[in-house]
């Protein structure tokens, strides 16, 4: 990777920093709130683990596999217990379904995360982009690196630059996904700080029948790929018992999991970040 994307600041009190020479940055948390007491210990338990970093929480999983299946408290308890997150000094991210969801969840959270399924919609991108907020746009499992900017550039048109693009894996149907880690540099060279969602990319979409299925096993080959390609952060859904989590347990990370992967992770950020006498970007 040749370019060096803008950095971005996230949050007040433990601010993150992503993108440009900064170094690795994690986005973590589990796929959804399921309880004010259970988010907040997971952030307390995360940031004990890796320090600063952006906690992540669904406030409603509006894809959900099937109609019976958990979904969240929904826009105003969960919004208010994202912000409770914030208050306690986390920088927090939230994923947001309708333009009309924008403004209010700018309120409450550090970045807007547009998901994957919605990330042409033009409507959704420009609402997010005016908040001022950082957007974090998931490339959708139907899009190539290359058309991801289009959506980026939605964004942008609004005056903010302050954006970030995910990487979640690639769709070819049968209930499976495949990383092509030469999307992450083709990203990259837009000039946004580029996220590697090493969880999302090992689910199994739909493969348990009423439910996703995955395979976490892989988490860790993946990240550690990513990385050494030279991300800017890393995207994980953690829980502490993946076996009872209500959305996406089957590939989330084991939170006894995140302090060894962590600190492999830093290990090849700065090794690649490291510059030698040839070439002083990285790679």
């Amino acid at each position: 990777m040749s370019a060096i994307p803008s950095r971005i600041q996230v949050g007040g009190g433990h601010p993150v920093e992503i993108g440009g020479p900064a170094s690795l940055a994690l986005i973590a948390g589990p796929c959804v709130i399921e309880s004010e007491e259970h988010v907040h210990f997971l952030a307390r338990e995360i940031r004990k683990i890796v320090g600063a970093f952006v906690f992540k929480a669904s406030f409603d999983k509006a894809n959900r596999s099937s109609v019976e299946s958990y979904r969240g408290p929904g826009l105003k308890e969960g919004l208010r217990i994202l912000k409770s997150v914030r208050d306690a000094g986390f920088p927090v991210l939230t994923d947001i379904h309708t333009p009309s969801q924008a403004a209010e969840a700018a309120e409450a959270v550090d970045i807007l995360q547009i998901p994957a399924f919605l990330c042409r919609q033009t409507d959704l991108l420009i609402e997010a982009g005016r908040t001022g907020r950082v957007v974090n746009i998931k490339k959708g499992q139907f899009v190539s690196p290359h058309e991801i900017r289009l959506a980026a550039e939605k964004v942008a048109s609004t005056g903010n630059q302050r954006i970030l693009l995910t990487e979640r894996g690639t769709s070819f149907g049968y209930n499976n996904l495949v990383v092509d880690m030469r999307g992450l540099g083709i990203m990259r060279d837009f000039g946004w700080p580029v996220v590697f969602d090493a969880t999302h990319s090992v689910q199994l979409p739909g493969a348990a029948g009423t439910v996703s299925g995955g395979q976490p096993q892989f988490i860790g080959p993946l990240a550690r790929a990513a990385v050494a390609a030279g991300v800017d952060a890393v995207f994980l859904e953690v829980h502490e018992a993946p076996e009872r989590a209500l959305s996406d347990g089957a590939n989330a990370l084991p939170l006894p999991l995140l302090g060894p992967l962590w600190k492999k992770l830093r290990e090849i950020d700065q090794l690649v970040s490291t510059p030698d006498a040839s070439d002083a970007s990285r790679l």
